[in-house]
């Protein structure tokens, strides 16, 4: 395996899917490995990361990480509980997610795990934990560097932008790209031309600052979770239209976009059928941008 790489461990939103229609692209919940030599990045903590922690415990030729949440809801960590390196004295874990301080980071990951909701609390967990305060100019870990900003998403939620071997990764688990014009258009008629003026202007600001996030990546691994048909019906839930996404990526010149947080009621034929709408998309577009389907075990060398 390549020295740099990130593998997909859990691919699925809202919650996990272990179906046997479902197998090939996986079942598991968000958890994404990055792997610089001996650095680890991990993002996020829904189930995939329980069968990432059993091959770290097999594997001893490392015993630090960096585990970052986009936010909280459960599928981004109810893994967690089940982290084997969590209860091993060998390894140190550094968390963080959003949050003003070190202790709401602590706050909002532990609480999942006290009574009723979990009978082992963190204080159980026998690593070195050390929880990090937020800066404004980032976070590094040896030499991967990462950069966070806001998306449309309920609740406080992130996206990331990686550096690492050279490369631009930006990891956008959930986001509802046009979550601000879908929510013009359903107001529409309760504005007056000069409103709808201001809001039009709002609107192409904000969504040249969502580009300017992206814009050029490497490799940008973002949430395509619903088709047209579901979108319709869940606007306002946090997510994107693979269609919105894929013309999102191409609008950004990004390389290489992962399609991510499939939806756990699509099987593996439809997300195939997806996938094949994208590289559509691609060719009507004239676009060189490349479209992979986030899946279970792909490895991705960096």
């Amino acid at each position: 395996m390549a020295n740099s790489y990130l593998r997909f461990w859990g691919v699925r939103g809202s919650y996990a899917a272990p179906h046997k229609t479902h197998l090939g692209v996986g079942g598991n919940t968000s958890c994404v490995e990055i792997r610089s030599g001996d650095h680890l990045l991990v993002c996020d903590g829904g189930t995939g990361i329980i069968p990432l922690g059993e091959a770290l415990m097999a594997n001893a030729d490392i015993s630090e990480m960096l585990v970052v949440f986009t936010h909280y809801h459960w599928d981004h960590i109810c893994g967690l509980p089940f982290f084997q390196p969590a209860f091993s004295p060998q390894w140190k874990i550094k968390f963080f997610g959003p949050g003003e301080s070190a202790e709401d980071i602590e706050s909002r990951l532990s609480n999942q795990m006290k009574a009723p909701y979990f009978p082992v609390e963190t204080e159980t967990w026998m690593a070195d934990i050390e929880y990090l305060s937020p800066e404004k100019t980032g976070i590094t870990h040896g030499p991967i560097a990462l950069s966070f900003h806001n998306v449309h998403h309920p609740g406080v939620t992130y996206g990331y932008r990686i550096k690492v071997a050279g490369k631009n990764v930006v990891y956008v688990s959930d986001n509802e790209i046009d979550f601000l014009k879908s929510s013009i258009e359903r107001r529409r008629d309760e504005f007056d031309a000069e409103e709808h003026e201001l809001l039009e202007q709002i609107e192409t600001e904000e969504r040249g600052a969502e580009l300017d996030e992206i814009r050029g990546t490497d490799i940008l691994i973002h949430d395509a979770q619903y088709t047209p048909h579901d979108y319709d019906k869940k606007r306002g839930w946090g997510h994107s239209c693979y269609v919105d996404a894929v013309n999102f990526a191409i609008d950004a010149e990004v390389k290489a976009l992962y399609l991510y947080h499939h939806d756990p009621t699509y099987d593996d034929e439809k997300i195939n059928a997806i996938h094949h709408d994208c590289m559509q998309i691609i060719r009507e577009r004239k676009s060189t941008m490349e479209c992979h389907i986030a899946h279970e075990g792909l490895i991705v060398e960096l």
